[in-house]
């Protein structure tokens, strides 16, 4: 059986999951097949730490369904809901998108910048800087105020998308962009040509680093990750 890098959307919006699945292009020319995948018991958005941690049964339910097809397996929500659940049971490489994108973003500059959607997703994610011990390298995490559902409005999301991130640079210093919703993925060129920042799009992120465990031939042991 020919296998796939599986990106699970954790959130049961299929406008998402085309979203991440559009960002997939640039690394589809690799060799093996990217699959994207809906978790359909999931909430439309995952905006708080209560939804977040409530994707977790499903999503690894949902993961062991789809073992025997996979290569490695992203999680993309920028909570990394059940990541270290998952890294448990599987063999294979698993990735959050939030832990790939910083790491990714370390390498492309010092100083690093979040845009989130809404304030309330902060505090999660200086948590989870903080388990990476990266909080050094944080510039800031500014949001723009749009949830989820309504990043689709294209004109007044990416109007804010810039101005978070013109403050990010200018203000914060931050040499270097994190797009922080898995339901931004289409506005990484934009942001990239309005700031002249690098930016990571954390989907991309996660898989190219699945792309590249996989060629490598790493597998997890019981307690990795």
């Amino acid at each position: 059986m020919s296998k796939s890098i599986i990106v699970i959307n954790p959130n049961s919006s299929v406008r998402v999951t085309a979203g991440i699945d559009m960002a997939m292009e640039p690394l589809r020319h690799l060799g093996l097949s990217i699959r994207c995948v809906t978790l359909e018991e999931g909430p439309e958005a995952i905006e708080t730490q209560r939804e977040s941690d409530l994707t977790i049964a499903p999503l690894l339910s949902l993961a062991h369904e789809l073992e025997d097809s996979a290569a490695a397996f992203v999680v993309a929500c920028f909570s990394d809901p059940g990541l270290h659940a998952l890294r448990d049971e599987v063999k294979v490489p698993v990735m959050g998108i939030q832990e790939c994108a910083v790491t990714m973003a370390l390498t492309l500059g010092q100083r690093f910048g979040v845009i989130s959607i809404l304030p309330a997703s902060i505090p999660r994610h200086l948590r989870a800087f903080g388990a990476m011990g990266v909080l050094d390298r944080l510039a800031a995490d500014r949001a723009i105020g749009i949830g989820v559902q309504d990043l689709v409005k294209e004109q007044s999301t990416l109007e804010a998308m810039i101005t978070c991130g013109e403050r990010l640079r200018d203000d914060d210093g931050a040499d270097v962009l994190i797009m922080g919703c898995a339901g931004m993925a289409a506005y990484r060129a934009a942001i990239e040509q309005a700031t002249g920042l690098p930016v990571v799009e954390p989907c991309q992120a996660g898989a190219s680093m699945a792309l590249g465990q996989v060629a490598l031939g790493y597998e997890r042991t019981q307690h990795a990750g």
